[in-house]
């Protein structure tokens, strides 16, 4: 019912605000499920990567490096090709997308392929190490992989959106790669949920919503793993995530109508290009406090030019200063 809700709020949205909303949650799902895991992705380098996939203006696109690209190129292939049959060589293919140099981190992996070792889940100090999980034996990988794949594209008895949840946690118990299983199992989930919605459209990111509930997240996979067979409790915790990060959408479109509508009401109002760019970042949720100086930095230009941008919005009465004055002066949107 949720699901539904929010297309039909997202389809009375004009083409560009949709735009946006897509490319923050596939900006927002890459970033943060890269973040699970402990990895910190440059957020407009990622977001710069999809536009240009994806052929969204997002303005002011920037080149990223060979690792974002891969995790993008891997993270689309699912959501925009949700339709086409996975298979072992499509799952490959990711992977090696993930690890383009053959390592995670300092150490070597096996790339593009099943792992040939054994694998128990730990953390911990050394000597101190605590056994979350022991993975499928190395030589069972492939045959439970086969049956997994096979289950995947061509089992029709489930709702999708249940499927999407059992396929998260099968792909994860069996852990078929030496690295990024993770990533790999919930850019799963974000295919099998664009399958339940027939659409490769995203409007929610449900790695965002994981990371905020990753303690609980590992919890309930720890609990389940280790049961008899019985994974309502996973179930439940999967769909009432689901529901949370609907809800966190809802936030989002607000705030980009928002924007779409200062924008339609700024459409002839004289703008140069530093001023749209910082206007664009403080709609983005932007972080701490916006001075001169801070404009200055981030546009590359002097605190003169930076000072004399600023004025020319109050002017116009787009931007406000805040009570601070002198050197603490601090700018908001009206």
């Amino acid at each position: 019912m949720m699901q539904g809700k929010l297309i039909g709020q997202m389809n009375a949205m004009g083409f560009s605000a949709k735009e946006e909303v897509t490319l923050s949650a596939l900006t927002l799902d890459v970033v943060k499920s890269s973040e699970i895991e402990g990895e910190f992705l440059n957020y407009d380098q990622v977001r710069s990567s999809i536009a240009r996939r994806l052929g969204i203006n997002s303005g002011g696109l920037i080149q990223s490096n060979r690792h974002i690209e891969g995790v993008v190129e891997m993270m689309l292939n699912a959501t925009q090709n949700y339709d086409t049959p996975l298979t072992e060589q499509r799952l490959f293919g990711w992977h090696a997308a993930l690890f383009p140099t053959g390592y995670s981190g300092p150490y070597k992996i096996e790339v593009g392929k099943y792992r040939t070792e054994e694998m128990q889940i730990v953390s911990g100090a050394m000597g101190k190490e605590k056994l979350h999980y022991e993975a499928v034996e190395a030589q069972q990988v492939k045959p439970e992989m086969n049956y997994f794949l096979k289950w995947f594209n061509n089992d029709g008895k489930f709702d999708p959106v249940i499927k999407a949840a059992i396929a998260h946690f099968w792909f994860i118990i069996i852990h078929p790669f030496d690295d990024g299983n993770g990533r790999i199992g919930r850019a799963l989930t974000d295919m099998m949920l664009s399958r339940a919605e027939n659409s490769a459209e995203r409007y929610y990111s449900m790695s965002n919503q994981i990371l905020v509930e990753r303690k609980r997240y590992y919890e309930v996979l720890q609990k389940v793993q280790h049961s008899t067979g019985d994974i309502t409790e996973w179930l439940e915790w999967f769909l009432h995530c689901l529901k949370n990060s609907m809800h966190a959408t809802e936030n989002i479109m607000r705030k980009i109508l928002r924007k779409a509508e200062f924008w339609k009401l700024h459409e002839h109002t004289p703008i140069n290009h530093r001023q749209r760019l910082m206007l664009n970042k403080l709609f983005d949720d932007f972080e701490g406090k916006l001075q001169t100086s801070k404009w200055a930095k981030m546009t590359k230009s002097s605190n003169d030019t930076a000072l004399r941008d600023i004025k020319d919005l109050i002017e116009k009465g787009i931007l406000k200063q805040t009570d601070e004055g002198g050197r603490s002066a601090n700018y908001i949107l009206c």
